[in-house]
């Protein structure tokens, strides 16, 4: 995937990247039929409080309507061509079913139009075929991961990422996540053989606080340069220290290094090691 750079002629256009959208269809308008809105609602809850800070704004987008389930079993489809999906960082391909029914998948790297995919228990280890886990190799790289059968895929979705299938015992597998997690799932589980596209996502770089905005995200204040009303970090004349042990949020809490996560959780069971154990 290649990285386009421009011409300083503006000082944000100095520093500004875009992908190269490799492959991607720019003239392509999404599918109708598996579009639908999208409203905004700036970080709100239902009783119009900010549960979400610094969002609002952005580009008007539409959702696409991604088939994470890959039911459509044993009837095989062609890659009609790859699209940019504004609403998630990895390319998405339409494709089209034997019977002309239309689906957008999440699409993985090396994927191009014209190429057959394929949701079955007996399909080919190659990349955007479907299949259960108990049917893949050990040692296959892996992305949208079911973590319940038949609720549709919910691991491993962004741009350039993938897991390892490491291991299988009995009725569960082990697989590595993109984290460092191995996490135990059922076999039944499915999930779709390859890496997902656009990998040099994580190498674009904004250039100016104007793409953030068109993102939907509103500006970040820091606390030290608040009030002592509005921020534990606020007051004090000149740079001054936090004044406290550690950095806290805005409501008093501990921001770095507190564990968050419940001792008694019940999907504890399934983690054979954490991601952030060395």
């Amino acid at each position: 995937m290649a990285i386009k750079s421009f011409k300083p002629y503006t000082p944000s256009r100095r520093n500004m990247t875009v992908s190269g959208f490799d492959g991607v269809d720019k003239q392509a308008k999404p599918e109708r039929s598996l579009v639908e809105s999208v409203k905004k609602n700036a970080g709100r809850n239902s009783y119009g409080c900010i549960t979400v800070r610094h969002r609002g704004g952005g580009n008007k987008r539409k959702y696409r309507i991604i088939d994470f389930k890959r039911d459509k079993m044993d009837m095989p489809a062609t890659v009609v061509r790859i699209e940019y999906d504004p609403n998630r960082s990895g390319y998405i391909a339409l494709i089209k079913y034997e019977d002309e029914t239309l689906a957008y998948i999440l699409a993985p790297v090396g994927l191009k139009a014209g190429d057959q995919v394929i949701s079955s228990a007996a399909a080919d280890i190659k990349p955007g075929n479907c299949l259960p886990i108990s049917n893949i190799p050990v040692g296959t790289i892996i992305y949208n991961i079911e973590l319940n059968p038949g609720r549709g895929a919910q691991l491993v979705r962004a741009a350039g990422e993938s897991a390892q299938l490491m291991a299988k015992e009995g009725d569960m597998a082990q697989v590595r996540l993109p984290s460092g997690e191995v996490r135990y799932i059922r076999t039944i589980c499915r999930a779709c053989i390859g890496q997902v596209g656009n990998i040099d996502h994580e190498n674009v770089k904004l250039g100016k606080a104007g793409r953030k905005r068109h993102m939907g995200w509103r500006p970040t204040v820091r606390g030290s340069v608040m009030n002592p009303n509005d921020h534990p970090h606020g007051g004090g004349e000149g740079k001054s220290p936090v004044g406290h042990a550690g950095p806290m949020t805005p409501w008093g809490k501990p921001a770095m290094g507190l564990k968050t996560r419940k001792t008694k959780c019940k999907t504890e069971k399934f983690i054979v090691k954490h991601r952030n154990v060395k």
